[in-house]
Protein backbone atom coordinates (compact mmCIF):
# COMPACT_ATOMS: atom_id res chain seq x y z
CA UNK A 1 0.00 0.00 0.00
CA UNK A 2 1.12 3.59 -1.07
CA UNK A 3 -0.04 6.17 1.24
CA UNK A 4 0.36 10.07 0.21
CA UNK A 5 0.85 12.64 2.92
CA UNK A 6 2.19 16.05 2.64
CA UNK A 7 4.19 17.26 5.26
CA UNK A 8 1.69 19.71 6.10
CA UNK A 9 -0.79 16.84 6.02
CA UNK A 10 -2.96 19.13 3.28
CA UNK A 11 -3.27 15.77 0.78
CA UNK A 12 -3.89 12.63 1.73
CA UNK A 13 -4.21 10.24 -1.29
CA UNK A 14 -4.99 6.56 -0.95
CA UNK A 15 -5.24 4.61 -4.17
CA UNK A 16 -7.70 1.47 -3.76
CA UNK A 17 -6.06 -1.12 -5.35
CA UNK A 18 -6.12 -4.38 -4.10
CA UNK A 19 -8.58 -6.00 -1.34
CA UNK A 20 -6.05 -5.70 1.31
CA UNK A 21 -6.45 -1.95 1.50
CA UNK A 22 -10.17 -2.51 2.95
CA UNK A 23 -8.75 -2.33 6.71
CA UNK A 24 -6.41 0.80 6.22
CA UNK A 25 -9.14 2.82 4.70
CA UNK A 26 -11.50 1.93 7.39
CA UNK A 27 -8.60 2.86 9.40
CA UNK A 28 -8.42 6.21 7.61
CA UNK A 29 -12.25 6.77 7.66
CA UNK A 30 -12.80 6.00 11.58
CA UNK A 31 -9.66 8.45 12.23
CA UNK A 32 -11.32 11.32 10.31
CA UNK A 33 -14.68 10.75 11.75
CA UNK A 34 -13.19 11.22 15.33
CA UNK A 35 -10.38 13.73 14.36
CA UNK A 36 -12.72 16.82 15.23
CA UNK A 37 -13.40 15.79 18.76
CA UNK A 38 -9.69 14.66 19.25
CA UNK A 39 -8.48 17.91 18.78
CA UNK A 40 -10.71 19.82 20.75
CA UNK A 41 -9.47 18.02 23.77
CA UNK A 42 -5.93 18.60 22.70
CA UNK A 43 -6.00 21.79 21.14
CA UNK A 44 -3.57 23.40 18.60
CA UNK A 45 0.23 22.60 18.70
CA UNK A 46 2.18 24.43 21.15
CA UNK A 47 4.74 26.86 20.27
CA UNK A 48 7.80 25.68 20.00
CA UNK A 49 9.50 26.97 23.51
CA UNK A 50 13.21 28.24 24.59
CA UNK A 51 15.68 26.40 26.40
CA UNK A 52 15.20 26.70 30.12
CA UNK A 53 16.70 25.19 33.27
CA UNK A 54 14.89 23.62 35.62
CA UNK A 55 15.55 25.85 38.59
CA UNK A 56 13.70 29.42 36.60
CA UNK A 57 11.15 27.54 34.80
CA UNK A 58 9.79 23.88 35.72
CA UNK A 59 8.74 22.04 32.23
CA UNK A 60 5.42 20.98 31.61
CA UNK A 61 4.46 18.40 34.83
CA UNK A 62 5.15 15.02 33.52
CA UNK A 63 2.56 12.47 32.39
CA UNK A 64 1.70 9.91 35.53
CA UNK A 65 3.94 7.41 36.21
CA UNK A 66 3.28 3.57 35.06
CA UNK A 67 0.81 1.73 38.13
CA UNK A 68 3.65 -0.87 38.22
CA UNK A 69 6.56 2.16 39.34
CA UNK A 70 8.47 2.01 42.11
CA UNK A 71 6.91 4.07 44.78
CA UNK A 72 10.55 5.32 45.72
CA UNK A 73 10.72 7.33 42.08
CA UNK A 74 9.22 10.67 42.43
CA UNK A 75 9.95 14.30 40.66
CA UNK A 76 12.40 16.59 41.99
CA UNK A 77 13.84 13.41 43.89
CA UNK A 78 17.71 14.98 44.08
CA UNK A 79 16.28 18.55 45.09
CA UNK A 80 17.62 18.00 48.89
CA UNK A 81 20.11 15.98 47.91
CA UNK A 82 22.08 16.89 44.93
CA UNK A 83 19.51 20.51 43.93
CA UNK A 84 21.88 21.04 40.54
CA UNK A 85 21.97 17.64 39.81
CA UNK A 86 19.39 17.99 36.39
CA UNK A 87 21.09 21.23 35.78
CA UNK A 88 24.27 19.93 35.36
CA UNK A 89 22.98 16.97 33.11
CA UNK A 90 20.70 19.06 30.99
CA UNK A 91 23.79 21.38 29.96
CA UNK A 92 25.96 18.29 29.35
CA UNK A 93 23.34 17.10 27.24
CA UNK A 94 22.88 20.34 25.62
CA UNK A 95 26.29 21.06 24.32
CA UNK A 96 26.32 17.68 23.28
CA UNK A 97 23.50 17.75 20.76
CA UNK A 98 24.32 21.49 19.88
CA UNK A 99 27.57 19.95 18.52
CA UNK A 100 26.06 16.41 17.17
CA UNK A 101 21.96 15.98 17.30
CA UNK A 102 22.78 12.52 16.39
CA UNK A 103 24.27 12.30 19.77
CA UNK A 104 20.99 13.08 21.41
CA UNK A 105 19.35 10.87 19.04
CA UNK A 106 21.94 7.91 20.35
CA UNK A 107 20.91 9.12 24.26
CA UNK A 108 17.05 8.77 23.92
CA UNK A 109 18.33 5.42 22.34
CA UNK A 110 20.50 4.52 25.53
CA UNK A 111 17.78 4.90 27.69
CA UNK A 112 15.21 2.60 25.39
CA UNK A 113 17.95 -0.39 25.26
CA UNK A 114 19.11 0.27 28.91
CA UNK A 115 15.67 -0.14 30.44
CA UNK A 116 14.75 -3.47 28.18
CA UNK A 117 17.91 -5.52 29.58
CA UNK A 118 17.99 -6.03 33.36
CA UNK A 119 15.52 -2.91 33.51
CA UNK A 120 16.45 1.04 34.05
CA UNK A 121 20.01 0.32 35.55
CA UNK A 122 22.62 1.81 33.53
CA UNK A 123 23.83 -1.45 33.10
CA UNK A 124 24.34 -1.20 28.97
CA UNK A 125 27.22 1.32 30.53
CA UNK A 126 29.15 -1.22 32.26
CA UNK A 127 32.22 -1.81 30.52
CA UNK A 128 33.70 -5.38 30.18
CA UNK A 129 36.35 -6.59 32.97
CA UNK A 130 38.07 -9.99 33.56
CA UNK A 131 35.44 -11.32 35.67
CA UNK A 132 32.82 -10.04 32.70
CA UNK A 133 34.59 -10.20 29.61
CA UNK A 134 31.02 -9.71 27.62
CA UNK A 135 28.60 -6.77 29.32
CA UNK A 136 25.70 -6.07 27.04
CA UNK A 137 27.31 -2.93 25.77
CA UNK A 138 29.56 -4.94 23.67
CA UNK A 139 26.65 -6.93 21.99
CA UNK A 140 25.25 -6.74 18.59
CA UNK A 141 22.48 -4.41 19.14
CA UNK A 142 24.58 -2.25 21.10
CA UNK A 143 28.30 -2.02 19.61
CA UNK A 144 29.71 -0.38 17.35
CA UNK A 145 26.61 1.77 17.01
CA UNK A 146 25.21 2.92 20.49
CA UNK A 147 26.34 6.31 21.17
CA UNK A 148 26.23 8.75 23.85
CA UNK A 149 28.48 7.21 26.55
CA UNK A 150 31.00 10.57 26.76
CA UNK A 151 28.08 12.43 27.58
CA UNK A 152 27.13 10.14 30.62
CA UNK A 153 30.46 10.13 31.67
CA UNK A 154 30.81 14.01 31.76
CA UNK A 155 27.17 14.25 34.04
CA UNK A 156 28.51 11.86 36.10
CA UNK A 157 32.15 13.31 36.81
CA UNK A 158 30.19 16.76 37.48
CA UNK A 159 28.14 15.07 39.73
CA UNK A 160 30.39 13.38 41.89
CA UNK A 161 32.66 16.83 42.48
CA UNK A 162 29.76 18.53 43.78
CA UNK A 163 27.60 15.75 45.34
CA UNK A 164 29.06 12.48 45.45
CA UNK A 165 27.49 9.17 45.69
CA UNK A 166 24.42 10.51 45.32
CA UNK A 167 23.31 10.60 41.70
CA UNK A 168 22.77 7.08 40.12
CA UNK A 169 23.82 6.53 36.50
CA UNK A 170 20.21 4.86 35.79
CA UNK A 171 18.72 8.76 36.81
CA UNK A 172 21.66 10.13 34.55
CA UNK A 173 20.56 8.16 31.85
CA UNK A 174 17.02 8.51 32.12
CA UNK A 175 17.55 12.80 32.34
CA UNK A 176 19.59 12.65 29.81
CA UNK A 177 17.03 10.96 27.21
CA UNK A 178 14.46 13.70 28.75
CA UNK A 179 16.76 16.29 27.61
CA UNK A 180 17.82 14.97 24.14
CA UNK A 181 14.08 14.73 23.62
CA UNK A 182 14.04 18.86 24.53
CA UNK A 183 16.35 19.64 22.34
CA UNK A 184 16.14 17.78 19.35
CA UNK A 185 12.05 18.58 19.40
CA UNK A 186 13.20 22.38 19.83
CA UNK A 187 11.36 22.06 23.12
CA UNK A 188 8.01 21.04 21.91
CA UNK A 189 8.83 18.01 24.34
CA UNK A 190 9.10 19.27 27.70
CA UNK A 191 8.23 16.73 30.61
CA UNK A 192 9.65 16.12 34.17
CA UNK A 193 10.89 13.03 35.17
CA UNK A 194 10.53 10.71 38.14
CA UNK A 195 13.88 10.08 40.00
CA UNK A 196 15.16 7.79 42.29
CA UNK A 197 16.62 4.52 40.56
CA UNK A 198 19.49 2.56 41.49
CA UNK A 199 21.91 1.41 39.44
CA UNK A 200 22.55 -2.84 38.82
CA UNK A 201 25.49 -4.82 39.45
CA UNK A 202 24.66 -7.53 36.10
CA UNK A 203 25.46 -6.75 32.61
CA UNK A 204 24.89 -9.36 30.23
CA UNK A 205 25.69 -9.77 26.50
CA UNK A 206 23.49 -12.42 25.71
CA UNK A 207 20.12 -10.56 27.05
CA UNK A 208 21.14 -7.99 24.72
CA UNK A 209 20.10 -9.94 22.22
CA UNK A 210 17.14 -11.38 23.95
CA UNK A 211 15.04 -8.52 24.64
CA UNK A 212 15.64 -6.19 22.62
CA UNK A 213 13.74 -6.36 19.27
CA UNK A 214 15.83 -6.49 15.99
CA UNK A 215 14.75 -4.13 13.49
CA UNK A 216 13.46 -7.43 11.17
CA UNK A 217 10.51 -7.79 13.89
CA UNK A 218 7.15 -8.46 12.58
CA UNK A 219 4.13 -7.06 14.44
CA UNK A 220 3.12 -9.90 16.56
CA UNK A 221 6.85 -10.29 17.93
CA UNK A 222 7.09 -6.59 18.71
CA UNK A 223 3.71 -6.48 20.37
CA UNK A 224 4.38 -9.44 22.65
CA UNK A 225 8.34 -7.78 23.41
CA UNK A 226 6.50 -4.69 24.74
CA UNK A 227 4.45 -6.62 26.72
CA UNK A 228 6.98 -8.37 28.38
CA UNK A 229 7.81 -5.06 29.67
CA UNK A 230 4.56 -3.88 30.66
CA UNK A 231 4.43 -1.48 27.59
CA UNK A 232 1.16 -1.70 25.39
CA UNK A 233 0.53 -1.10 21.67
CA UNK A 234 0.34 2.63 21.82
CA UNK A 235 3.71 2.60 23.70
CA UNK A 236 5.32 0.69 20.91
CA UNK A 237 3.81 2.94 18.10
CA UNK A 238 4.59 6.35 19.84
CA UNK A 239 7.90 5.24 20.84
CA UNK A 240 8.69 4.41 17.23
CA UNK A 241 8.93 7.76 16.47
CA UNK A 242 12.32 8.37 18.28
CA UNK A 243 12.79 6.99 14.80
CA UNK A 244 12.41 10.29 13.05
CA UNK A 245 15.95 11.14 14.28
CA UNK A 246 19.28 9.81 14.38
CA UNK A 247 21.07 7.40 11.95
CA UNK A 248 21.24 3.65 10.84
CA UNK A 249 23.74 1.55 9.65
CA UNK A 250 23.21 -0.12 6.63
CA UNK A 251 23.27 -3.68 7.91
CA UNK A 252 20.82 -3.15 9.85
CA UNK A 253 18.47 -2.99 7.13
CA UNK A 254 19.81 -4.73 3.86
CA UNK A 255 22.12 -7.99 3.91
CA UNK A 256 22.00 -11.23 6.30
CA UNK A 257 21.01 -9.21 9.44
CA UNK A 258 18.52 -8.12 8.00
CA UNK A 259 15.92 -11.08 6.57
CA UNK A 260 13.04 -9.38 6.25
CA UNK A 261 13.77 -5.99 4.19
CA UNK A 262 10.64 -3.46 4.16
CA UNK A 263 8.47 -2.68 0.74
CA UNK A 264 10.08 0.77 0.51
CA UNK A 265 9.13 3.52 -2.11
CA UNK A 266 11.11 2.97 -5.28
CA UNK A 267 12.79 6.52 -4.86
CA UNK A 268 13.49 6.56 -1.73
CA UNK A 269 14.95 3.27 -2.34
CA UNK A 270 16.95 4.27 -4.90
CA UNK A 271 18.36 6.89 -2.84
CA UNK A 272 18.89 5.11 0.14
CA UNK A 273 20.96 2.05 -1.00
CA UNK A 274 23.01 4.12 -3.14
CA UNK A 275 24.94 5.08 -0.28
CA UNK A 276 25.22 1.03 1.08
CA UNK A 277 27.33 -1.32 -0.36
CA UNK A 278 24.77 -3.85 -1.48
CA UNK A 279 23.57 -1.72 -4.41
CA UNK A 280 27.26 0.18 -4.39
CA UNK A 281 30.07 -1.72 -4.92
CA UNK A 282 32.60 1.43 -4.68
CA UNK A 283 31.27 1.98 -1.40
CA UNK A 284 33.02 -0.71 1.82
CA UNK A 285 32.18 -1.11 5.44
CA UNK A 286 28.76 -0.60 6.85
CA UNK A 287 27.85 3.23 6.80
CA UNK A 288 25.01 4.69 7.85
CA UNK A 289 22.16 6.77 6.34
CA UNK A 290 19.81 9.38 7.91
CA UNK A 291 16.24 7.47 9.47
CA UNK A 292 14.12 10.40 8.11
CA UNK A 293 15.57 12.39 4.98
CA UNK A 294 12.88 14.92 5.30
CA UNK A 295 13.31 15.83 9.32
CA UNK A 296 16.65 14.35 9.98
CA UNK A 297 17.76 16.60 13.04
CA UNK A 298 14.61 17.25 14.35
CA UNK A 299 12.51 15.03 16.60
CA UNK A 300 9.17 15.31 15.08
CA UNK A 301 6.20 12.97 13.94
CA UNK A 302 7.65 13.13 10.48
CA UNK A 303 8.61 9.38 11.34
CA UNK A 304 5.09 8.39 10.72
CA UNK A 305 3.94 10.24 7.54
CA UNK A 306 7.10 8.60 6.36
CA UNK A 307 5.86 5.31 7.38
CA UNK A 308 2.71 5.92 5.37
CA UNK A 309 4.36 6.82 2.31
CA UNK A 310 6.98 3.44 2.69
CA UNK A 311 10.05 6.00 3.54
CA UNK A 312 11.31 3.93 6.24
CA UNK A 313 14.20 1.81 7.00
CA UNK A 314 13.30 -1.54 9.00
CA UNK A 315 10.66 -4.20 8.55
CA UNK A 316 9.58 -3.33 12.04
CA UNK A 317 8.23 0.34 11.19
CA UNK A 318 6.56 -0.75 8.14
CA UNK A 319 4.64 -3.32 10.38
CA UNK A 320 3.23 -0.28 12.52
CA UNK A 321 1.00 -0.12 9.34
CA UNK A 322 0.24 -3.79 9.03
CA UNK A 323 -2.93 -3.90 11.58
CA UNK A 324 -5.97 -1.68 11.82
CA UNK A 325 -5.39 -0.80 15.15
CA UNK A 326 -1.72 0.26 14.87
CA UNK A 327 -2.35 1.54 11.35
CA UNK A 328 -4.69 3.65 13.69
CA UNK A 329 -2.43 4.93 15.83
CA UNK A 330 -0.01 5.56 12.96
CA UNK A 331 -2.44 8.08 11.24
CA UNK A 332 -3.66 9.94 14.06
CA UNK A 333 0.21 10.54 15.51
CA UNK A 334 0.97 11.69 11.35
CA UNK A 335 -2.02 14.44 11.83
CA UNK A 336 -1.72 15.63 15.11
CA UNK A 337 1.76 16.11 16.26
CA UNK A 338 1.15 17.80 19.56
CA UNK A 339 -0.79 14.95 20.43
CA UNK A 340 2.06 12.69 20.07
CA UNK A 341 4.13 14.70 21.58
CA UNK A 342 2.30 14.68 24.99
CA UNK A 343 1.87 10.77 24.51
CA UNK A 344 5.96 10.10 23.41
CA UNK A 345 6.21 12.03 26.49
CA UNK A 346 4.36 10.01 28.99
CA UNK A 347 5.75 6.59 27.63
CA UNK A 348 9.03 8.14 28.42
CA UNK A 349 8.90 8.06 31.94
CA UNK A 350 6.32 5.14 31.93
CA UNK A 351 9.58 3.22 30.28
CA UNK A 352 11.69 4.94 32.80
CA UNK A 353 9.95 2.59 35.32
CA UNK A 354 10.66 -0.54 34.22
CA UNK A 355 11.79 -3.22 36.11
CA UNK A 356 13.68 -1.02 38.79
CA UNK A 357 16.70 -2.27 40.91
CA UNK A 358 15.88 -2.39 44.95
CA UNK A 359 18.39 -1.55 47.62
CA UNK A 360 19.03 -5.58 48.11
CA UNK A 361 20.28 -6.25 44.00
CA UNK A 362 21.13 -1.95 43.37
CA UNK A 363 24.26 0.95 44.38
CA UNK A 364 24.80 4.21 43.12
CA UNK A 365 28.01 3.76 41.35
CA UNK A 366 31.25 5.95 41.81
CA UNK A 367 31.62 5.73 38.25
CA UNK A 368 28.72 4.26 35.80
CA UNK A 369 31.27 2.03 34.11
CA UNK A 370 32.72 0.02 36.47
CA UNK A 371 30.40 -1.63 40.06
CA UNK A 372 31.40 -0.05 43.33
CA UNK A 373 33.82 -2.53 45.00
Amino acid sequence: MRVQVSRDCSQLIIPYQSMGLRMANLAVLVLFASIGAVAGQYGSPAAPLGYTSPSSAPPVPSPPASPSSSPSLKVGYYQSSCPQAEKIIMEAVRIATSKNSGVGAGLIRMHFHDCFVQGCDASVLLDPTPANPQPEKLSPPNFPSLRGFEVIDVAKEALEKVCPGRVSCADIIAFAARDASFFLSHGRINFQMPAGRLDGRVSLFGEALNFLPPPFFNLSQLIANFKAKNLDEDDLVVLSGAHSIGVSHCSSFTGPLAPNPPAMDPAFATKVLSQCPLLSPNISGDPTVMQDIVTPDLLDNQYYTNVLNHKVLFASDAALFSSQQTSTKVLENAFMPSRWEMKFAKAMVKMAAIELKTAANGEIRRSCRVINN
